[in-house]
């Protein structure tokens, strides 16, 4: 008796709005909005992204000429290994796919590509957030179903976790190259940084792009 109770609470639960498939791309979609006007404010006011210090500086060094590669390679490789890690495993990293990727990827690339106007704008950055969310939301949800939902194997998951972070270690040393090769000043400040951001145990690319930054403004290049 208790155990045909237990299925059919279960069964409830399932089709209940906090549990429901169909609500997670919603709030996926809430998240995303967020996120997005936050790259806006911090765009437009210098304050308000919802990121670590380390990641927000690859996209402040694009906002001030040296390009968005660095943060749109970042943000893009977490994003889209967080998406097949959701949908494998059923727990989205939420500061990995919508923080790091739609937030600091996704704004980075828009802007690389000399899109400026879902950013610059409060609406526009809140309704492509949304749009992009129940995006993100739908394919999780749809690989799912053709994966774990399928059969009790995990399909790789355990390959898959910290994809995003394993891609991300590569950006360092190839921006500390990048800096060394401008010059000897700025590349000294990139390896500085980078150590720094090593012993605290936070991704080297940051401290590599903020190093470099602040040798670069007392030893600036002439171009």
């Amino acid at each position: 008796m208790s155990e045909n109770i237990n299925i059919t609470n279960s069964e409830i639960n399932m089709k209940n709005f906090w549990y429901a498939d169909w609500s997670f791309p919603i709030f996926v979609s809430l998240l995303s909005a967020g996120v997005f006007a936050g790259t806006h404010m911090y765009y437009v006011y210098h304050i308000g992204a919802f990121n670590d210090v380390a990641i927000v500086a690859m996209l402040q060094a694009g906002m001030e000429g040296a390009g968005y590669g660095a943060a749109a390679a970042f943000g893009a490789s977490f994003l889209f290994a967080r998406i097949l890690e959701g949908s494998l495993i059923g727990i989205l990293d939420i500061g990995g796919s919508i923080q790091t990727g739609l937030g600091i990827g996704v704004p980075a690339l828009l802007l690389g590509a000399g899109i400026t106007a879902p950013i610059e704008s409060f609406v526009l950055s809140l309704l492509t957030g949304a749009l992009l969310g129940i995006i993100i939301g739908y394919v999780i949800i749809g690989l799912r179903k053709f994966t774990v939902g399928r059969s009790n194997s995990t399909f790789g998951a355990d390959i898959m976790m910290g994809a995003g972070n394993s891609s991300g270690r590569f950006l360092g040393p190839l921006i500390i190259i990048s800096a060394a090769s401008a010059s000897i000043p700025v590349g000294i400040g990139s390896i500085i940084g980078a150590a720094l951001f090593y012993a605290w145990k936070k991704p080297i690319a940051g401290g590599a792009i903020l190093g470099a930054m602040i040798l670069g403004a007392f030893f600036p290049i002439e171009l």
